[in-house]
């Protein structure tokens, strides 16, 4: 997506056009962000999509979506530092992150938290499961609606 169409969009959304929440998936794999973003789409979620770090720092900056789904591993910037750097701005430290990462050992878990993370899912990660967890996040976040 072009940075204009995400211009576009962000006003439609700014002006009241789009009730949906809003869930930014950030993955450098395209299948990968394809997959989640088709789900939660048809889950009734509006979605937008970031490949690198440094990208969904960006985005979430722009756009304030209601969460964001974080490979971990990402080029440029990976997942981890641009997590810290949303949790260390006042604009979006509130923002749930969610990180999906295919490295599943516990050790990586408690590591997604210490950086900001509100929730860790490993890969192959169903997407009942992701949408199951985006739901119950923004429900918190928004006082259980």
């Amino acid at each position: 997506m072009t940075t204009s169409e995400v211009e576009v969009q962000d006003e439609t959304r700014s002006a009241g056009g789009s009730k949906s929440p809003l869930v930014l998936v950030v993955d450098d794999f395209e299948d990968n962000r394809a997959m989640y973003a088709e789900y939660l789409s048809y889950s009734g979620y509006e979605v937008q999509q970031a490949s690198d770090g440094e990208e969904a720092v960006r985005m979430t900056q722009k756009l304030m979506p209601d969460i964001v789904v974080m490979d971990l591993s990402l080029p440029v910037v990976d997942g981890w530092e641009a997590t810290r750097r949303l949790k260390a701005d006042a604009r979006t430290r509130s923002i749930p992150v969610i990180a999906l990462t295919g490295h599943a050992l516990a050790g990586h878990s408690r590591g997604a938290r210490e950086a900001g993370c509100d929730a860790f899912l490993a890969k192959p990660c169903l997407p009942d499961k992701l949408v199951e967890k985006v739901r119950e996040l923004i429900g918190k976040r928004h006082g259980g609606r």
